[in-house]
């Protein structure tokens, strides 16, 4: 279990440095609520409602992009503390369980990785 820990804190901190040197800007709020941030050639919407999580994939012209082939985790500070939520598709979106409430902006990353193998990264402030 503190492994655990150790690695999802591990894979945290190496993950936000990625994104400081690119664009992974704040852009506002999504369709559905959401915030937004550029991981990639995509553009994707973080909400989160008690302990689900949901990424929306948008293309590089807003265009929402079907989930089907993706896969992803969010990994997310609660308390202090990593919360890695494996993401899946359903429907149109992403979608995990946390084991913790989130809260309606939690702070963090979003990795996803597209059909084609290439893997991506959104930072939320």
């Amino acid at each position: 279990m503190l492994f655990q820990r150790f690695l999802t804190a591990g894979a945290l901190a190496l993950a936000l440095p990625l994104c400081a040197h690119r664009a992974c800007a704040h852009e506002g709020t999504g369709r559905h609520g959401g915030r937004l941030a550029e991981a990639g050639p995509y553009h994707i919407e973080l909400v989160t409602k008690d302990k689900t999580v949901e990424v929306i994939i948008y293309d590089a012209k807003e265009k929402a992009v079907s989930p089907a082939g993706f896969k992803g985790t969010a990994i997310l500070v609660v308390g202090g503390k990593p919360a890695r939520v494996v993401l899946a598709p359903a429907e149109a979106r992403l979608t995990g369980e946390a084991g913790v409430p989130l809260g309606p902006n939690p702070k963090g990353v979003v990795q996803i990785t597209g059909p084609d193998g290439a893997a991506a990264s959104g930072k939320f402030n």
